[in-house]
């Protein structure tokens, strides 16, 4: 077989668009080195070979921007790339000499392996006397790491074309189709590839009439999205609306016991993978704020999932069955309904009944992307079940990439979490070698991907936590930092780690406390409005009164979620005394006079937290204001935009907040500061 050839369609930079963590500079110290790309065997599949051509592709652009060049395999290379079968999973790296190879058994890993040593830059060379040889195995944690997008193909009339999308509208659609030029899709996959993603879902998961369609009419549309994406080993998937034999068919029911109804399904996957060979499969977002689903004909999700995984297991396709499912329309006077419990009511009692072709994806709290939730108790009571951890990079509960916000330390944290305590499985433990790992994206058609520049560092997290869950964040901010800044002086550097390491509890400081949550503007979730949900059918209650504010949820006197958790939480959130601070008021109502561990009293820890929130903020702006001429200036300016918008939110969440804490409880701060 000879060498690949060059494909035409790849995309390295396009005019008006950021290059994000992969500006051509990232390149120079592989790109000005002899670099090498093996001749790969007989055997490989069209896609693979595709993959092969783009990688070759990135070493002659990388040579020719920094003088370098690709030479044979057979000549004295710094780095040679190969194939070779002896290589399990991932890709292994070797130095000896000073001299590079890396090597993995299929192309998408092997690509994987290039772009980290383009991550580790000069120090993946010997370019010291007696840096030491190495030999290092690099796989990822879990086979599954997946973005889903919430793009719609028309513009919802509430939600615009990206569903909680805050950069902009779809890099996929326009005006009600596929957009003709797909070449930012395919570098955004080249993006994805940077940090291991390889599984993307095109589609909103609250499947309207008009994207239903892309299971049909336009597959060869959804055809093409995929072809964008494989030049870089990126695998589509589709979301699906579980009423589609009805809507799309004619069929009478959607019934998943019914014979018609899953010949069907057999028929629409058969012609998925008809068109689409490297498909990877449907996800449903089924029984769950008005979407269908099984319950309509009494059935299960259990059944549901299953009718659906046999329609795609002949191809090898994956069903990822979204366990988001609760009572969206409950009475805010029955305190007996709880939205938290929900998941686990639904999805703990199927356990062992899924086929092995499904996973249930968990959002990582028993509510919605909270700033400060409990991991959710799902996670850990299907063990004979494929869960996966699902997480949302695009900031809908904090901030909107309006404000600066990094979670990695947030999800870090979830991901460390050991549900049966110490000495126990972590969540990534659970999650990885079952369903791995999906969250929702933050990209949209704006000039920086995510709107706020500084909100890229949020994507890149994702891809390197979803590989190696262990990673420290602080770290793979450095990275960050390092790819999208080549060259930064240390005041810039110091700068960007000075706003981000610690936003995320900047953001909570200013926001609701002590894992109460939501108290957001309804609808569009930005700002506050803390009694904006209280008296709404969706759940989301804080049950402020004259005594007191919190949710009990304990098994003596509350709604018993509690005993959703095992041993040793389901005590420790049980009791207030051993509860931790920050999630007091999601598992108990407290006087607002109760005192915390941290030894100050409820109201007053609002009061002293809103207060700092804003000043940590106001620092934040002026840290980028002194190093904001290091940067380009549309970067500068647009940060100063958004760090301006986050003081005036910061502010507003502040005053809102503690006003209505004076309000309800009638305790002033302590230390005289000026409340409304």
């Amino acid at each position: 077989m000879p060498a690949p050839s060059v494909p035409s369609d790849i995309v390295f930079a396009l005019p008006d668009v950021h290059p994000a963590w992969l500006p051509d500079a990232a390149f120079r110290p592989v790109g000005s080195r002899r670099l090498a790309l093996g001749t790969p065997a007989d055997g490989g599949t069209p896609a693979a070979f595709e993959v092969l051509a783009t990688l070759r592709s990135e070493l002659d652009r990388a040579t020719a921007a920094h003088g370098g060049a690709v030479v044979g395999p057979q000549d004295a290379a710094d780095l040679l790339l190969h194939l070779s079968p002896a290589v399990p999973t991932g890709f292994r790296l070797e130095r000896s000499g000073g001299r590079v190879t890396v090597s993995a058994a299929d192309p998408t890993a092997l690509l994987h392996g290039w772009f980290h040593v383009v991550r580790l830059a000069d120090a993946a060379f010997a370019s010291r006397p007696g840096d030491p040889d190495v030999d290092e195995h690099h796989a990822p944690a879990s086979a599954l790491r997946m973005l889903d997008h919430w793009d719609n193909v028309d513009v919802h009339p509430v939600m615009g074309q990206v569903e909680r999308g805050y950069a902009g509208g779809s890099i996929f659609y326009d005006a009600g189709q596929v957009r003709p030029d797909l070449s930012r899709v395919t570098a955004y996959a080249r993006l994805l590839a940077a940090v291991g993603v390889d599984r993307i879902a095109v589609n909103n998961v609250n499947v309207a009439a008009r994207e239903a369609r892309l299971l049909t009419d336009d597959l060869d549309e959804v055809a093409r999205l995929a072809a964008a994406l494989r030049p870089y080993g990126v695998r589509a998937h589709l979301s699906v609306s579980f009423a589609a034999p009805m809507t799309l068919g004619g069929l009478a029911t959607s019934d998943p016991c019914d014979e018609d109804v899953r010949a069907w399904w057999r028929a629409a996957a058969d012609r998925v993978w008809a068109e689409i060979p490297d498909f990877g499969g449907f996800v449903v977002k089924a029984d769950s704020e008005g979407q269908p689903g099984p319950f309509a004909y009494g059935r299960d999700h259990a059944d549901g999932a299953n009718m659906l995984a046999e329609a795609v297991a002949p191809h090898g396709g994956l069903i990822h069955w979204r366990a988001f499912v609760y009572n969206h329309t409950q009475d805010w006077r029955d305190r007996s309904t709880d939205r938290a419990r929900a998941a686990h009511d639904h999805f703990a009692p199927l356990d062992g009944r899924f086929a092995d072709n499904v996973i249930v994806q968990v959002k990582h709290g028993p509510l919605d992307f909270q700033v400060r939730e409990p991991v959710s108790p799902v996670l850990a009571a299907m063990p004979r079940t494929r869960v996966a951890l699902e997480l949302q990079v695009t900031q809908e509960y904090t901030g909107q990439q309006r404000h600066a916000v990094y979670l990695g330390p947030a999800w870090s944290e979830i991901l460390r979490w050991r549900p049966w305590g110490d000495g126990g499985a972590t969540v990534a433990d659970v999650a990885a070698p079952a369903g791995g790992f999906a969250a929702v994206s933050n990209v949209g058609d704006d000039r920086f991907w995510t709107g706020h520049p500084l909100a890229q560092a949020n994507l890149y997290a994702f891809g390197r936590l979803a590989w190696d869950p262990t990673l420290d964040t602080a770290a793979v901010l450095d990275e960050w930092i390092t790819l999208t800044f080549p060259d930064a002086p240390g005041p810039l550097r110091e700068a960007v780690h000075a706003i981000l390491d610690e936003s995320w509890h900047t953001y909570e400081l200013h926001t609701a406390p002590l894992g109460v949550g939501f108290m957001v503007r309804p609808g569009h979730h930005y700002g506050p409005d803390v009694d904006g949900y209280e008296y709404t059918p969706w759940g989301t209650y804080h049950f402020a009164d004259r005594d007191g504010i919190g949710v009990d949820r304990t098994r003596a006197t509350g709604t018993g979620f509690t005993g959703q958790y095992p041993a040793p939480w389901r005590d420790v959130y049980e009791d207030r005394e051993t509860c931790p601070d920050e999630l007091l008021l999601f598992f108990h109502h407290v006087p607002y006079t109760h005192v915390l561990h941290s030894g100050t009293t409820v109201v007053q820890h609002v009061y002293d937290t809103h207060f700092e929130g804003v000043e940590r903020v106001r620092a934040m702006v002026e840290r980028w204001e002194a190093v904001a001429a290091l940067v380009p200036d549309d970067i500068a300016q647009r940060v100063r935009e958004r760090l301006a918008e986050q003081l005036r939110s910061a502010v507003e969440w502040r005053d809102q907040v503690n006003t209505y804490f004076l309000r309800k409880s009638g305790i002033g701060d302590l230390r005289g500061r000026t409340i409304h």
